[in-house]
Order: structure tokens, then C-alpha cells, then sequence
């Protein structure tokens, strides 16, 4: 925008968002110049709100405004089950899709040397201190059914054998309500080879 300087700058800044590209960002920039400047106030005001008071639990490394998120504090929740989930959303998915009632780790992605991220980034250290506690005995492996989900499953699963706690996956396959001649190659074929009898 070569008559506004501040508008390209907002344009730019609204890309980094996941699916923004370069025509949302100026729409999404244009809507809320036009139509909606008290959306956009309080969309400012609660952007720099969440980022200046929501850090991560101590525990479970979710998103928390508190050291102990409100699930970590539930003693309601069985804390023999540990789910372990990549990410945040993941967390919340489990949460609303499954009768699930245990406690849960977070561990803010995967796997992927090229990107920089080892098992230190993951916080594996922290799991592996948790699981040395003795109080988990099964660790519910939740991660995404990719490459790096996979090796990521593939090391949480060797920390658990470590600490003596049973690992479990999650199941992979046929979609309920899917048909066969409409499901890709890679799923079709990882779920015949785990089948399981009936």
C-alpha cells in the first residue's frame, strides 16, 4: 500500500496467522478500518492481555495464567493416566471428544531435527521426572499419526520403559463411517496391518 505505510505494516502483521495469506490479511485489515474499529480495539486489548499473562503450567506445560493450570489442579482427575498430546488444541480435542479423566502433558510440538526441535525443546526431561515419580501407570501416547509424530511416539515410548510405566497409542486406521475403496493407501494399509482380532 503505497499511500499508507501503517496500513502495509498491519496487512504484514495480520499474515501471522496459519491460512492468512497476503488478500486475507488486506480484507481482515480493510474490515475492521471500515466496519469495525471497537472490534478491533478490543481484539488489541485482549492480543496484548493473553500474551503478556498466559505463559504455560508447570506441570503439564499447557497454556495457564496460573503455575498449576485448572485440570493439573483438578483432584478429581485419575492421576495413574498421562495422556500426551503435541499440542495445546490436541489437549483440548481429548478433552471434548473422550470421557477421558486423567491428567495430561503437553509437549508444544514434535520431533524434527531440521527445525531445531530435540527432546529438550519438548520438555522430555520433565515428562521423564514425572513418570520417575512412580504415580503413572499408563502413559497414552496421543501424538499425530506423521513421521514426526511417529518418532515422537517412538521415544516417548522408550522414556516409558525406562520408568517402568505401560505405554499405550492411540488407535490408527478406518475412519468410522468410512468406506474402503475411498480411504488413501497409507491409512488403509497401517490399518490392516493392525488389526486385531474380534
Amino acid at each position: 500500500m503505497s499511500g499508507s505505510p501503517l496500513l502495509a505494516e498491519l496487512i504484514d502483521a495480520l499474515r501471522c496467522l496459519p491460512g492468512v495469506g497476503a488478500k486475507s490479511a488486506q480484507r481482515m485489515a480493510f474490515h475492521l478500518l471500515e466496519r469495525d474499529r471497537s472490534g478491533a480495539q478490543r481484539l488489541s486489548a485482549k492480543l496484548t492481555e493473553a500474551m503478556q499473562r498466559i505463559g504455560n503450567c508447570t506441570r503439564c506445560r499447557t497454556f495457564s495464567e496460573t503455575p498449576l493450570c485448572a485440570l493439573c489442579a483438578n483432584s478429581g482427575r485419575d492421576r495413574q493416566l498421562l495422556c500426551v498430546v503435541e499440542s495445546p488444541v490436541d489437549q483440548l480435542a481429548v478433552e471434548q471428544a473422550t470421557g477421558y479423566r486423567g491428567q495430561y502433558f503437553v509437549l508444544l510440538g514434535r520431533l524434527s531435527p531440521i527445525d531445531g526441535v530435540g527432546p529438550r525443546e519438548l520438555g522430555l526431561d520433565l515428562l521423564a521426572a514425572r513418570l520417575a515419580e512412580g504415580e503413572i501407570s499408563e502413559l497414552i501416547i496421543a501424538t499425530n499419526p506423521t513421521i514426526e509424530g511417529e518418532a515422537t511416539a517412538h521415544l516417548l515410548n522408550q522414556i516409558a520403559a525406562q520408568a517402568s510405566v505401560r505405554a499405550t497409542r492411540l488407535a490408527h486406521g478406518v475412519p468410522l463411517g468410512g468406506e474402503l475403496e475411498f480411504i488413501d493407501r497409507g491409512t488403509l494399509a497401517h490399518a490392516f496391518g493392525s488389526r486385531h482380532t474380534l
